[in-house]
C-alpha cells in the first residue's frame, strides 16, 4: 500500500489542498476515490496514474468528472510515499510545461528542506 502526502511550502501553504477545496462535492468525491485507488492498488491502471516522460520523475494523477478533467502532479519520496505537489483543471490536450516546471520546482524545494 502507498501513502499520499501533500507538499507544503516553508510557510505551511498547501496549494493542492486549496485546489481541492475549490471543487464541487461530486468532483471532490471522484478525486478522493482516485487517490484511494492509488493508495490501495498494487498495480494502478495508467488511465489514473502514470509517469510523465521528459520530467524529473513527475507522476500524473488523472481524474475525469463529466466534462472536467483534473490533473494532480506528484513525485515519490520513497517507494510507498507519493507527494502531491500541484493540481489544476486541464483545458488542453497536453500538460502545459509551466505546470510541470512548477511541480519539479516544488519537488526540489521539498527535498532541499527535508535534508535540513
Amino acid at each position: 500500500m502507498r501513502e499520499i502526502s501533500f507538499y507544503r511550502t516553508a510557510a505551511e501553504h498547501c496549494p493542492v489542498e486549496e485546489f481541492l477545496d475549490s471543487l464541487t462535492a461530486k468532483q471532490g468525491a471522484k478525486v478522493t476515490w482516485t487517490l484511494r485507488l492509488i493508495e490501495e492498488l498494487e498495480f494502478i491502471p495508467q488511465q489514473y496514474f502514470k509517469k510523465l516522460t521528459g520530467t524529473d520523475d513527475i507522476w500524473e494523477i488523472r481524474v475525469n468528472v463529466g466534462r472536467n478533467t483534473f490533473r494532480l502532479l506528484s513525485f515519490f519520496d520513497s517507494p510507498k510515499l507519493v507527494v502531491l505537489s500541484h493540481a489544476f483543471a486541464k483545458k488542453t490536450r497536453r500538460i502545459p510545461r509551466s505546470d510541470i516546471q512548477l511541480a519539479e520546482n516544488r519537488k526540489q524545494d521539498y527535498f532541499r528542506r527535508k535534508k535540513r
